[in-house]
């Protein structure tokens, strides 16, 4: 591999990461307002990022503005981050997709909140969590990996897999292609 395309594999897999974020984090804040007041404290990511800094021994931002600020650069370059390493998956074993990126985003959902937060001491684990505050989580990251792998797929021009569907035999046959409205 060149040093170009790490560069351009990097750059792009970022990118991506950073575009998937923006649903993500629209779905956290929608999913936030529908739980019931008592589970609406604050959302991971700036819990995170608030107890990084504690943990650095910085304390965090007392202007909300600045602690909000500070949670999304943390959040969407995690985002980026995790972009990267999905770009380099596709280049290993992946097909670039809303199949491949959605089991991905899942993959980091269980990464992140089953292993590494609550092992640094970032996040309580789980089972900790109320099911929706869980359930809401987990949504916004098979939000990010379906936007994750679309983002993807189209920055490498590849076209979508077609649908198929059941025929009264079981075999799988391709869906007739529509070109304009029914």
């Amino acid at each position: 591999m060149t040093f170009q395309r790490i560069a351009d594999d990097t750059v792009q897999g970022s990118v991506a990461g950073l575009i998937a974020t923006v649903p993500m984090t629209l779905s956290m804040k929608i999913l936030h307002r529908l739980l019931p007041l008592h589970e609406r404290h604050p959302l991971p990511p700036r819990w995170i990022t608030m107890r990084a800094l504690k943990m650095l021994g910085r304390s965090p931002p007392r202007v909300p503005f600045a602690r909000k600020a500070l949670t999304l650069a943390a959040h969407f370059s995690y985002g980026a981050a995790a972009g990267v390493v999905y770009r380099y998956a596709n280049r290993r074993a992946l097909h670039p997709g809303s199949g491949s990126g959605i089991a991905y985003g899942l993959a980091v959902w269980a990464g992140s909140y089953l292993g590494i937060l609550p092992a640094i001491g970032l996040l309580a684990p789980p089972k900790r969590h109320s099911l929706r505050r869980n359930a809401l989580m987990i949504a916004s990251h098979v939000v990010w990996g379906w936007a994750l792998g679309e983002v993807t797929r189209r920055m490498e021009g590849l076209p979508r897999a077609p649908r198929r569907i059941a025929s009264w035999d079981g075999s799988r046959a391709p869906l007739p292609q529509s070109h304009g409205r029914p």
